[in-house]
Parts: structure tokens; C-alpha cells; sequence
């Protein structure tokens, strides 16, 4: 089967389809989890429509700690069921799933005491491993292994001396989240769905007290119209109870957000072959390799401001420097960090002491005929998640349509990328050779697209000039820029920079050098003119700008503020003006 390209001719047919078609399931939300819901119905033989108000994985499953993991915290607090679970999904991921976009990454433990620590913390360790194996997929990571203060820092030489008697080295398993929600995306779309970005739910339509479908607009035009659909799926994370409002009804829970944020610095200022794990008085503080990078974090803080654009504030900033600085013999600064960015969590808070424990446990509902809502969990579990929705959606269609379909096929469905990767990866000489780029170059192509790499090659083989490194941003290819457009769903200059491509948080100057480039490059595809152009620029820019200034202020609050001075962008300003002044559009049908 050929990949589906997400276009913007497909775009536009799929827009198409959407006003056009009854479907048997509409999905709302672009995220993991909405994504992985419409491949899920799509591969059960089910007529699926997706729709994103903004881009594909422009919320929380573009922001997390790009871990897949089993949580080895929980096993403290004795969460078995959920380790378990998102243990056989990493596992799934890596061999079967997406071994192009979810590979191995090494941790260490410090340990701080003598004897019962490492008798402790060994034997929690020993579980998770034994619980991988249990699964069935955790053949493909080492055993852990304990290490003296000289091996560990011999694996990493930047820890302090005195901050650690020893360690124990453990492996899991990290994604670049984005790219891999948008191959979901397009997965689901490779197997029939109806896939649209930038289209924005304003009600729910209902009849007889049944949710049979949502009015939406598309930003890119401003064109409303309706899609109907035996069953909606709700898959919007953080924004769920908004979501559930629109069907005038209580829902069953509700959904708190809480704020993470996490530092991006250049590989070099921290020296480590491996990822670390710290203790704070919280929770833990990951430091996790990411090409030349590292990343560290996170946080966790209620945010009950905007949740389209959280921000980092400056005393966030201070609390994660201050716990890996007390480990590291050279602290790091605020010189030091190339990025920031800032996610929220949906975490589930009921009204009863039981609901409120399900924390990063998902639960579903059915609450209002036609309505299945999907909230809370973890990024590693989103299969579960999806098929729980798709199960619950299907109940929903045998119930009133009598109709019955197949059952959930995901745990064998690899992402469009997977088939071929390993042989590719293997012919990468042979490719580099034909294609006059640097093997390095091949390597770092075959981890973003897998098998689809052959896509971008072809791109370069028709214009040379795409295999020169972006100006600004030379980790990447000039072709990469235009295949997020060709191929992948990307409509704005800032889908490319901050969530194509991950320039925004990797380079110094969050992208600002290379935006020209990229504007000139695809602004053909997109048939922007010049007036577009600019504000696509002008907007970065702005966002850069405010997202600094954000980092500046003191305290949530202020940081917010300071955030709040980069609208969205939209290509038709009467759009955006008319959102704006009718704030009561959310509650329509």
C-alpha cells in the first residue's frame, strides 16, 4: 500500500470528503491520541474523519519529554497494571511499530547512599526489566547493570564526584513525539481516514439529544460547514472539557492540566554517553541525549491560565537549573540554554477520591449518546487509549446502527515509514553512494522518515539544490523543509520550524536565521503570495520574541502576559478577527 502524502491537494480532497460524506466515526484532536484513534477505527474497516484546529501535534504530544517509557516511578507507588502496559508498548514501538522513529537510549541512577539504596533501587530496577521480558517485546534492551562511582563516571564524566557513591544503568526508549503523531496522521489517512489540519470544531451538532456530528471552519479559508458522523470521538487532551461543553452536558470527569517545561543545551556543555534520572523533592529530573543536545526536565505545576500557548517562566527556568547543577562539576547557566518549551499534561481530576487516583491512567465515557470522550494517560500508551475509544465508539454504532466491525488491529499495524527501514539502514552506504550525500546525512534522513526516506531522495534527485543544508539550521536538508509540505501536512511556517523540523528549540537564535529560507522555500507549494509571506515571518518572529520575554518574567502570571503577545496565525485576517470577537462561538451547534 502507498503511503498516503498529507498534501496540500490532499488537504483540500479530504476537506472535501469531510463536508461531503456521512462517516461512522469523527475524531477531534490531532494529538497522539486522536491520531491514533482514527488509525485504529481507519484499520478496523470503519469510515473515519480527523479533524486539528491547529496543527498535527501542536499541543502536549509535541512537548513531552520524548520518552517512551514504562515509568519507572510507578512501580513505586505500586502501579503494576500501567508499568506493565506501557512497558509492552515500548516494546511494540521499537521492534514492530516504529523502529524508525522510537529507538534504545541508555539512564543512569546515581545513588546517593550505601547498602540499602542499591539493594532498593536494584531491585525496583530488576522488576522493570523482568516486567519487560514478561511483555513478550523486551528482547530488543540490555539488562541493567550496576556500576561503581568510577564506572558511572567513566559513562559520564560531567557528574561530581561527591554527588554519587554509584549507579545503576537501565534502558528505555525515546521518540521525537511530533513526527511520530504525524505519522500516525498519516498512516490513518494511508488507510482511508479523512485528515484534516487547521480545522477548527466551533459546536457539536445534536438531534434528539444525540451528538451526530460537529460544525467546523476551515482557518485556511474561512469556509464553515458540517460533518456528520454516527460517532465523535473527543481526543483533545487538555482542552476536553471545553470540547464536552460543547454537547451541553456534565461530563463524567474532568481534566486538570499541568504544566512541564523543559531545557534544551548543546551536547558539548554536559559530557555523558548516557541519559541521567535524579530525584528532586517532587518528582524526578530527566537529562536525556538528543542528537547534539541534551534536554532536561520537567516540571510539574498546575496551569490553569492559556492552554493554547503555555509558558515557561524565568523561576521555572532557575528550578531545573539548580537540580542537574547539583550533580554536574561545570554548572550550567542561563548562557547555556539553546531552548525551551513548555507542554501540559492532562491529567484526570474527578469529583470523587477514586476518579482523582486514575492521575496518568486514562479513562473513557460515553456519557452523551453519539459522544465518546477519551482523557488522561500517557504518551507511550496511546494505542491503548485509542482502541479503548474506538471500542467504546463501536459499542456505540452496534447499539443504535446495528453495525458490526472488525476488531482492533494496531498492535500490528506498523507506521508508514517502518516496512524496509531495517534493510535501508543497512543499504545506507549504498544510498549515499547514489545519492552524493554524506553517509551521516543518510543516518540522520533514515531516523526521521524510515523506508520514506526514498520520497526525499527522490525530491533531491529533481532539484540538486535541495540536498545544500537549511542556512541557519545546517542539521538539516533544504529538501526536509519542502517535504514537510509535500508530503507531511505541515501549512505554516511555524508547523515546519517547531515541530517538522525541531529548529525553534535547537539552535540558539530558536530559528529566527533560518525562517527566511524556509519561507522562500515552500512558499511556492503553498501558494503563498507576498503579503502571506510576510506575515508568516512576521508571526515567527513574534512568537520567538514573545516566548523570550515570557522566559524573562518572574512567575506564571506574567509569563502568560508576555506569551499572549503571539496570536496564532492565520492566512485570512478577517479569521482571525471575527474568532476573536466572537467569543460565544465555542458554545454553538
Amino acid at each position: 500500500m502507498k503511503p498516503a502524502a498529507l498534501s496540500p491537494r490532499a488537504r483540500s480532497a479530504a476537506l472535501k470528503k469531510l463536508g461531503s460524506q456521512h462517516f461512522d466515526v469523527l475524531v477531534i484532536g490531532g494529538g497522539v491520541v486522536g491520531a491514533g484513534a482514527a488509525l485504529d477505527a481507519a484499520t478496523r474497516g470503519l469510515s473515519v474523519g480527523l479533524v486539528e484546529a491547529r496543527d498535527f501535534a501542536s499541543g502536549t504530544s509535541s512537548r513531552s519529554s520524548k520518552l517512551i517509557h514504562g515509568g519507572l516511578r510507578y512501580l513505586e507507588m505500586m502501579d503494576f497494571r500501567l508499568v506493565a502496559e506501557a512497558l509492552k508498548e515500548r516494546g511494540l514501538l521499537m521492534q514492530r511499530l516504529a523502529p524508525h522513529l522510537v529507538r534504545p537510549v541508555p539512564f543512569l541512577y546515581p545513588l546517593n547512599g550505601r547498602g540499602w539504596e542499591r539493594w532498593y533501587a536494584g531491585s525496583g530496577v530488576a522488576l522493570y526489566d523482568a516486567m519487560s521480558r514478561a511483555s513478550g517485546y523486551g528482547d530488543g534492551l540490555p539488562l541493567h547493570r550496576h556500576l561503581t562511582r568510577h564506572g558511572a563516571r567513566k559513562a559520564f564524566p560531567s557528574l561530581r564526584k561527591d554527588a554519587l557513591v554509584g549507579a545503576i544503568r537501565y534502558y528505555d526508549a525515546q521518540v521525537d513525539d511530533a513526527r511520530h503523531t504525524m505519522f500516525l496522521a498519516r498512516t490513518a489517512a494511508t488507510y482511508g481516514a479523512a485528515v484534516a489540519s487547521r480545522t477548527r470544531v466551533l459546536g457539536l451538532i445534536k438531534e434528539s439529544e444525540r451528538v451526530v456530528g460537529a460544525s467546523v471552519i476551515d482557518l485556511e479559508t474561512g469556509r464553515r460547514f458540517d460533518i456528520r458522523a454516527s460517532q465523535v470521538i473527543n481526543a483533545t487532551g487538555v482542552w476536553t472539557d471545553e470540547t464536552q461543553g460543547m454537547a451541553r452536558e456534565r461530563g463524567q470527569f474532568k481534566v486538570r492540566a499541568s504544566k512541564g517545561i523543559h531545557l534544551v543545551v548543546p551536547r558539548d556543555r554536559i559530557r555523558g554517553e548516557t541519559g541521567l534520572i535524579l530525584r528532586t523533592e517532587k518528582s524526578v529530573l530527566f537529562v536525556i541525549p538528543w542528537k547534539r543536545h541534551w534536554i532536561i526536565g520537567t516540571t510539574d505545576t498546575d496551569w490553569e491560565l492559556s492552554k493554547d500557548h503555555p509558558a515557561a517562566s524565568s523561576s521555572d527556568i532557575d528550578y531545573l537549573l539548580a537540580h542537574v547543577n547539583d550533580v554536574l562539576e561545570v554548572p550550567l547557566t542561563r548562557d547555556d540554554v539553546e531552548g525551551v518549551f513548555a507542554g501540559l499534561r492532562p491529567l484526570l481530576a474527578g469529583e470523587s477520591e477514586a476518579t482523582s487516583k486514575l492521575s496518568r491512567e486514562h479513562a473513557v465515557a460515553h456519557s452523551v449518546p453519539g459522544l465518546v470522550v477519551v482523557a488522561g494517560g500517557k504518551y507511550t500508551t496511546y494505542r491503548v487509549m485509542a482502541a479503548d475509544a474506538v471500542d467504546e465508539a463501536v459499542h456505540g454504532l452496534e447499539t443504535v446502527l446495528g453495525r458490526k466491525s472488525g476488531e482492533c488491529v494496531t498492535e500490528n499495524i506498523p507506521l508508514v515509514g517502518a516496512d524496509g527501514y531495517h534493510a535501508l539502514w543497512n543499504q545506507r552506504r549504498t544510498l549515499a553512494t547514489q545519492s552524493g550525500l554524506a553517509i551521516n546525512r543518510i543516518e540522520h534522513l533514515l531516523e526521521r522518515y524510515g523506508s520514506l526516506v526514498l520520497e526525499v531522495l527522490d525530491l533531491i534527485a529533481a532539484e540538486p539544490d535541495l540536498a545544500e543544508p537549511l542556512p541557519g539550521a545546517e542539521d538539516y536538508l533544504q529538501a526536509e523543509a519542502v517535504y514537510a509540505v509535500t508530503h507531511e501536512g505541515a501549512r505554516h511556517l511555524d508547523d515546519i520550524l517547531t515541530r517538522r523540523m525541531r529548529i525553534s528549540f535547537e539552535t540558539f537564535d530558536r530559528g529566527v536565521a533560518a525562517a527566511p529560507h524556509v519561507a522562500e522555500l515552500v512558499r511556492g507549494y503553498l501558494q503563498w503570495d507576498v503579503d502571506q509571506t510576510r506575515r508568516e515571518l512576521e508571526h515567527y518572529l513574534k512568537r520567538v520574541e514573545a516566548e523570550r520575554e515570557s522566559q524573562r518574567q518572574p512567575d506564571d502570571h506574567t509569563a502568560d502576559a508576555a506569551r499572549k503577545g503571539a496570536p496564532d496565525v492565520v492566512p485570512v485576517s478577517r479569521i482571525a478577527e471575527e474568532l476573536e470577537n466572537n467569543d460565544d462561538m465555542m458554545e454553538t451547534s
